[in-house]
């Protein structure tokens, strides 16, 4: 056996096992392929979920308001300040935001299980009355 022929023997080697190799990676596609359009069609409501559960996503919503006070608490405050009120509904919380001076802030976070009612007033159409636990 000369030096020529083992090469062209070994060339032939590799040649068969790049074809072994071609055909066992075509019918790996084949399987993969075959798998996905099966999980595709045996689920097709599971992907759009989600996504229509993001896209309806509610934000946070942030309102200037005025802190109405009793009469009993008035000693305390002194007159009605402004206030930020955010409302995260998915998150479910209330948070109340007093700016103080000197650009402090002073907030309180309300979850909604601590929420007992809302009473919207009859007399005062922009008026809302939160009835807190305790």
């Amino acid at each position: 056996q000369t030096a020529g022929q083992s090469g062209e023997q070994e060339l032939e080697n590799l040649v068969l096992k790049l074809s072994v190799l071609k055909d066992f990676l075509s019918s790996i596609e084949k399987k993969a392929l075959k798998a996905l359009q099966e999980m595709s069609s045996a689920a097709p409501a599971a992907p759009p979920q989600p996504l229509s559960r993001k896209a309806k996503s509610i934000p946070v919503q942030t309102f200037e308001v005025k802190l109405d006070i009793t009469l009993g608490d008035l000693t305390k405050i002194g007159k009605s300040q402004k206030y930020t009120l955010s409302v995260d509904v998915e998150g479910g919380k209330l948070v109340v935001l007093k700016k103080q001076k000197d650009s402090q802030e002073d907030w309180n976070t309300f979850t909604y299980d601590k929420i007992r009612q809302l009473i919207k007033s009859q007399r005062v159409q922009n008026k809302l009355g939160i009835v807190f636990e305790k």
